[in-house]
């Protein structure tokens, strides 16, 4: 019998100082049996950076038709698609062929690296895609904190999340790997 996905409820307070957004969001989340917490809040610290209140969670690592976040015009357009993680070049360049915009927060202190290397080639050559490098200790900060049904505090300037909850804060600045204008 296959494992069910757990939900999970969070209270996000944003302050976005970069793009002055200022809102609260009650965040419902399926986190699969396999998916960490560290991953789990990273789709949450995603979700900030992002937030929008067309911005949705996709279905899931285990379906690969979805992104993990994706922000969808009323039309139906695909405006915005948010992958974590290191994934095979084909996967970005359809997304990339499907969304205005392609980010991808990338995690792992040591496959990144490898993974950069082998791919940054053909990655370069996508005019649309984003990819960020979170650090492992910052995620490591948010997965010991995650409570299910807490509230979690997230100041954004100049590119950083300041993220707080009761009793500890971390402060997460994404590295940029590749910037879509270059």
């Amino acid at each position: 019998m296959a494992l069910k996905s757990t939900v999970v409820r969070l209270k996000l307070q944003l302050a976005d100082l970069d793009r002055q957004l200022y809102q609260d969001f009650p965040l419902t989340l399926a986190r699969h049996p396999s998916e960490t917490a560290a991953r789990m809040m990273l789709r949450v610290l995603a979700f900030a950076f992002h937030a929008d209140e067309q911005l949705a969670f996709g279905r899931g690592i285990s379906t690969d038709e979805d992104p993990d976040l994706w922000l969808k015009k009323l039309d139906g357009i695909i405006d915005s698609w948010i992958e974590l993680g290191t994934p095979e070049p084909d996967r970005l360049k359809r997304a990339c062929g499907r969304a205005g915009r392609v980010v991808l927060y990338a995690y792992g202190d040591r496959a990144v690296p490898v993974w950069w290397n082998k791919h940054e080639a053909v990655l370069s050559r996508l005019g649309r895609l984003t990819v960020l490098q979170v650090a492992d200790a910052a995620l490591q900060a948010l997965a010991g904190a995650f409570q299910p049904g807490m509230t979690l505090q997230c100041t954004i300037s100049e590119g950083e999340a300041l993220l707080s909850w009761e009793g500890g804060s971390v402060t997460v600045a994404p590295g940029l790997l590749k910037d879509p204008e270059k």
